[in-house]
């Protein structure tokens, strides 16, 4: 099943290259842009709910995490698909609301909320976990000053270790995310919070995300079930009714396949953790890059092509504003690279070792190095796929490059391939008005100022 999914994807996708250069959505003009596979994003959104309904009768909601793909239709398609959403900041909130998520299927994390957030989630009746024992505080102050619906709870660190990628692993030792519950004297006020607050009704947990292995993911999920379960005892009743697990699955960018499943995950949390889903607890998860990394792709036009040190290199539109995190750090996130010709067909011929490189002003802007792949020319195509999660949607405003085009993509009855915008580009008139372009004078004809004595200063 899994392989006859790649080969769709790797179809689908050598449709919509093609179809996106007869359109004009690639072009001299426009030589980079985004494409999104909405029958995929659906496949996986509907993978991820059997895959958890095959392990337990408990209702789960399946919060996606809006960092991941912050762009209100790709919300309001996941919304349509049964998902709720998981938000960390008012902006997205705002996304969420626009796309029409309601405050019920709505959880709100961060470790910084401040009190008018707060209060803005408590009036919605928006979920909350808490990130820490001052936060709970400023709950309790908004808990009896109003009567609120949104279910609270508070996020804990189990410590149980990191993964390959430190910047990702939110359970070490020393992670800023959560009551760290292995720290002197830390889990006893953590039981005597819940015990405190009879509306403190969740826990929350994340391990981490890329780079994290599922034994260490369930180990992490595993530790907050035991801190449940004794929470509950020492209540006298099941004060805690949902746990929320977070998200974090990791994704394979080395191939189309797509591994570890959400249902390999499901199935290993029933064999370590099996309380969790004996229908006691609802459950809430939050995953993002494992439901849209794999149906996203970059293309850009190769504008040149030159050799340097007899190593050829072809020069694209595509680099540190949309693969911020690869050109930083390539070892961590790598990515494949696919070279199309000028009419979207797939490049054949020897494989070259060349390095594919972006538009950045600054040496290290490299999609990749010493890659093999059929000799790229002038005109053609490079595809960069695995990137509909924390890539197009992330924007690094670089060179004041501008955002690319982002389209949705599905197959017609008559076989071709049918697009919408997602979002359009964005333009240069817009990328001047964000860059203070309504105050052009701002720091060369300024008033007087006032000090802070109200003494007038001089400019």
């Amino acid at each position: 099943m899994e392989r006859m999914t790649s080969i769709r994807r790797e179809h689908a996708r050598d449709q919509a290259v093609r179809a996106a250069v007869e359109q004009g959505l690639l072009s001299a003009a426009e030589p980079v842009t985004a494409l999104l596979d909405t029958t995929g994003i659906r496949a996986s959104a509907a993978a991820l709910t059997s895959a958890f309904a095959a392990v337990t009768d408990a209702p789960v909601l399946h919060a996606f995490a809006v960092k991941a793909c912050p762009l209100v239709p790709v919300l309001r398609l996941l919304h349509e698909a049964g998902l709720g959403v998981e938000v960390a900041s008012p902006g997205e909130l705002a996304l969420a609301r626009a796309a029409g998520v309601p405050p019920c299927r709505t959880v709100l994390d961060s470790p910084a909320k401040t009190p008018a957030e707060l209060r803005r989630a408590l009036a919605l009746g928006i979920a909350v976990n808490a990130d820490n024992l001052q936060e709970l505080a400023r709950l309790d102050a908004l808990v009896a000053a109003a009567p609120t619906a949104s279910p609270l709870g508070l996020r804990v660190n189990p410590q149980v270790g990191a993964g390959t990628i430190g910047a990702l692993s939110t359970a070490t030792a020393t992670s800023k995310f959560g009551v760290a519950l292995r720290d002197a004297g830390a889990r006893e006020a953590v039981v005597q919070a819940y015990l405190d607050r009879p509306w403190l009704t969740r826990l929350h947990t994340h391990t981490g995300s890329q780079g994290v292995p599922l034994a260490l993911m369930a180990q992490g999920v595993g530790e907050a079930y035991e801190l449940a379960e004794e929470i509950n005892a020492k209540a006298g009743r099941q004060q805690i009714d949902t746990l929320d697990i977070g998200g974090g699955l990791p994704v394979d960018f080395a191939s189309d396949e797509e591994t570890p499943t959400h249902a390999e995950y499901a199935a290993l949390l029933a064999g370590t953790v099996p309380g969790l889903l004996d229908g006691r607890y609802a459950l809430v998860t939050e995953f993002g890059r494992s439901l849209l990394a794999k149906h996203g792709t970059v293309l850009a036009r190769v504008e040149y092509t030159k050799t340097s040190g007899g190593r050829p290199i072809a020069v694209t539109h595509a680099g540190v504003q949309v693969a911020t995190r690869t050109v930083y750090a390539p070892e961590s996130w790598p990515l494949r690279i696919l070279a199309y010709d000028a009419e979207g067909r797939p490049r054949t011929g020897e494989p070259v070792v060349q390095d594919v490189a972006g538009p950045a002003c600054f040496a290290g802007d490299l999609l990749c190095t010493g890659r093999a792949l059929p000799l790229l020319r002038p005109g053609d195509v490079v595809a960069v796929p695995d990137t509909g999660a924390y890539y197009f949607a992330h924007h690094y405003a670089y060179n004041s490059l501008p955002r690319p085009a982002v389209h949705g993509f599905t197959p017609t009855d008559a076989g071709g391939i049918a697009f919408a915008t997602v979002r359009r580009a964005q333009t240069l008139d817009e990328i001047v008005a964000e860059s203070g372009g309504a105050h052009p004078d701002a720091l060369v004809r300024q008033p007087l100022r006032e000090s802070a004595r109200g003494v007038p200063m001089e400019p």
